[in-house]
């Protein structure tokens, strides 16, 4: 794919100064100015707009929500409906009125509900979903959980694993299309892969399934941090956390498009919502649309650019993922703000003590993948809006060092 973003350093450049009035907005990056934060995928940090929400929320209207007539209750009752609607928004809803939000506490909570109270009852014996066991295991284990769930039942489902392009983490895409069948129903997806940074193709997905398979999209990586169009894409859950949508821990929701399947409603008593959380993404959301996703997913992509492009000259290091994106004038699909190595040597728990001792906080681990993905702990460096290019220089320059 050929590249339609500007090389990353005349994005840098572009965007210089209004990086630099959003960073001052956000009061822990400002507040440590010895420390590197390279973890926004693990959670995002928040604007002083969204402490400023939840401190407003919890000083003048904190009730809950659907349970009292008096104002605050009514208030806040408003408060979860217009984040619903908002959410609609934020997403490009195709059909808001047949639509549904539902709040969950995150990503895995959201598509475990998603398993439970709507595949489970969805699937007949003999049915095929297909899963994706390189991805984070959030979209993997409900998945698998709601098969065991049914085989007790009586009633036997085959799972049938997403295909990858060797070496890139790419969904094998014509390999898809020989692996769906006429009993195919489900597919589970990734909208951005949570190690190698790739815009996995939703929108080819749809191209291939049959009209009436429902598609589930883990957009934990890709809600706030890059557009996110549910009519462009076409699919009929997305899912995401607000900790990574630079909303407080403990929130989130998953959008139901209800157009294929039974309409989406998750099962029993709901309880108390996380008013909290709810108030702090309804901010998130307008913060991020006044900052621009697309400026946002252009400064992570010329950042992430900027990484690869340094660590494609120190032969120390090995890149996960596409090595045709590794130059910051790449003419394939830049990387969305996530970069993970290894260093051929040094092991990468080790390597991650070694980038703290020097102020740089990053992931360093197996990051959660499935069981068909990377055995190998990594390294892990994840960007925002929040980050600069010196800081990415910085790194590299540390990096070196260890040559």
């Amino acid at each position: 794919m050929r590249s339609t973003q500007a090389p990353a350093d005349a994005v840098l450049a572009e965007l210089h100064e209004w990086h630099l009035a959003l960073r001052a907005q956000f009061p822990i990056i400002t507040g440590h100015p010895d420390l590197t934060y390279l973890d926004s995928a693990a959670t995002t940090q928040k604007p002083q707009a969204v402490l400023d929400a939840v401190h407003t929320y919890l000083t003048t209207t904190n009730a809950n929500a659907g349970r009292g007539t008096y104002t605050w209750a009514n208030q806040t009752t408003a408060l979860v409906r217009e984040t619903g609607q908002r959410i609609k928004e934020f997403l490009h809803d195709p059909d808001p009125q047949h639509s549904g939000v539902h709040f969950v506490s995150g990503t895995t909570e959201g598509l475990r509900t998603i398993a439970r109270d709507w595949l489970v009852p969805f699937l007949d014996d003999g049915d095929e979903i297909i899963v994706p066991f390189a991805d984070h295991q959030a979209n993997i284990l409900p998945w698998l959980e709601a098969r065991d769930l049914l085989a007790r039942q009586g009633i036997r489902v085959l799972v049938r694993p997403m295909p990858y392009q060797p070496g890139s983490g790419d969904y094998d895409l014509a390999a898809l299309d020989r692996l769906v069948t006429e009993r195919t129903r489900f597919v589970a997806a990734s909208h951005v892969h949570h190690v190698y940074g790739g815009n996995m193709n939703i929108h080819r997905i749809r191209r291939i399934v049959s009209p009436h398979v429902a598609i589930c999209l883990d957009a934990a990586q890709s809600v706030g941090h890059l557009p996110v169009s549910t009519t462009e894409l076409d699919v009929d859950f997305a899912v995401f956390s607000g900790h990574k949508t630079l909303a407080l821990p403990g929130s989130g929701a998953v959008w139901a498009r209800n157009a294929r399947g039974p309409q989406f409603a998750p099962a029993g008593w709901g309880g108390s919502p996380n008013t909290t959380g709810i108030a702090s993404l309804r901010a998130a959301l307008d913060w991020l649309d006044a900052a621009g996703t697309d400026r946002i997913d252009r400064w992570a992509r010329a950042l992430a650019a900027r990484l690869t492009d340094g660590l494609r000259s120190l032969p120390a290091y090995e890149v996960l993922g596409c090595q045709r994106s590794l130059a910051a004038d790449t003419e394939v699909q830049q990387r969305h703000g996530i970069v993970t190595f290894r260093h051929r040597a040094i092991d990468s728990g080790d390597l991650g003590f070694i980038l703290f001792s020097h102020g740089f906080m990053v992931r360093s681990d197996s990051h959660c993948q499935g069981s068909a993905g990377e055995r190998q702990e990594s390294v892990r460096v994840s960007l925002h809006v929040y980050k600069t290019p010196q800081e990415i220089d910085q790194l590299l320059a540390v990096l070196a060092t260890l040559e």
